[in-house]
């Protein structure tokens, strides 16, 4: 069993990372209120370095590295934020940095790492790929392996985010997070667990990926057969250090259609007036799902990121 962090491993963390990172705007919709029946805080960490949450768990991981380790650089596999997110804090702390990427991830994401001073690796596009080359780069460049959601200093970096929003809005009765690899919603939980008199955490998963809903239930972690949704950065599964998290303090999971995805995505791009991409709103869908069980509540909501590619938009025919 994994022991779970307290709360002054939070209150370090954030600490830590404060200089590295922006505390991120909370805002809210007269309109969006409206329609849910509830009282309603987006923490955007659209705004954050890199355009999302991931810069925070990147850099808390990376600074509690020894000298000889920051030396050696670090390595990750992502085909998203974490890739861009874990380049951009090296080089903020002057580290090298190698990115695992699979072959089908998009230029623009490839040259927002390379723009970072990350090192690229292409591997073929399946998790075994991945892993096994990185684990390559492990042992030929003497790096440091950071997992993009199982790792505990990643985990607590998330949670600062939480500790912000918190601290803006003490007295949140719930707080909605989109669910990928466990490591935002184990960080919020934890951060909801010790920064709040009663503050509940709440996630919101696709159908289409729905593992950490299926892991709740059996009590054992799932994977998924097939990952054919728009929110592309929550296809990842939970790990053996954020599950235990999630598993108690996590209070449900409320899972939520393609369409129900898009249409919430289009409502923080109309009412908000922001850049929020598809796994952002999953935790937005997931409230006004199950709107009525929330109605009169004060409900924080995390709006993960913002990295869209404006070409693909759904809404846009």
């Amino acid at each position: 069993m994994i022991k779970i962090p307290e709360k002054s491993d939070l209150l370090e963390a954030h600490k830590r990372i404060k200089n590295f990172i922006h505390n991120t705007p909370v805002l809210s919709s007269k309109l969006i209120n409206e329609i849910i029946g509830a009282n309603i805080f987006f923490k955007c960490e659209n705004f954050q370095k890199m355009g999302a949450f991931k810069i925070r768990g990147a850099t808390n991981a990376i600074m509690q590295l020894s000298e000889s380790q920051k030396k050696k650089g670090v390595v990750t596999h992502s085909s998203g934020n974490f890739a861009q997110a874990l380049a951009l804090a090296a080089q903020s702390l002057g580290v090298k940095s190698f990115i695992v990427m699979p072959t089908t991830a998009t230029q623009v994401k490839k040259d927002a790492v390379i723009g970072y001073g990350g090192t690229i690796i292409e591997c073929e596009p399946t998790l075994e790929a991945r892993e096994n080359t990185a684990k390559e780069i492990e042992q030929e460049e003497g790096a440091t392996f950071i997992h993009p959601s199982n790792n505990m200093n990643v985990i607590l970096g998330q949670g600062t985010a939480c500790i912000e929003l918190l601290d803006e809005q003490s007295d949140l009765d719930y707080i909605f997070t989109p669910v990928g690899g466990g490591g935002l919603i184990g960080g919020t939980a934890l951060s909801a667990h010790y920064f709040s008199d009663n503050c509940k955490v709440v996630g919101g998963e696709p159908f289409a990926a729905d593992d950490a809903y299926r892991s709740l239930q059996s009590g054992v972690i799932e994977s998924n057969t097939s990952t054919n949704t728009i929110a592309d950065g929550l296809k990842t599964q939970l790990g053996d250090q954020n599950f235990p998290i999630i598993q108690k303090y996590v209070e449900k999971i409320i899972r939520v259609e393609e369409e129900e995805i898009v249409n919430a995505m289009r409502l923080i791009w109309e009412r908000l007036k922001i850049v929020a991409e598809p796994s952002s709103a999953v935790a937005l869908a997931a409230l006004c799902k199950e709107k009525e069980v929330y109605k009169n509540k004060k409900i924080g909501i995390i709006i993960s990121g913002g990295n869209v590619d404006l070409s693909k938009l759904p809404f846009t025919n």
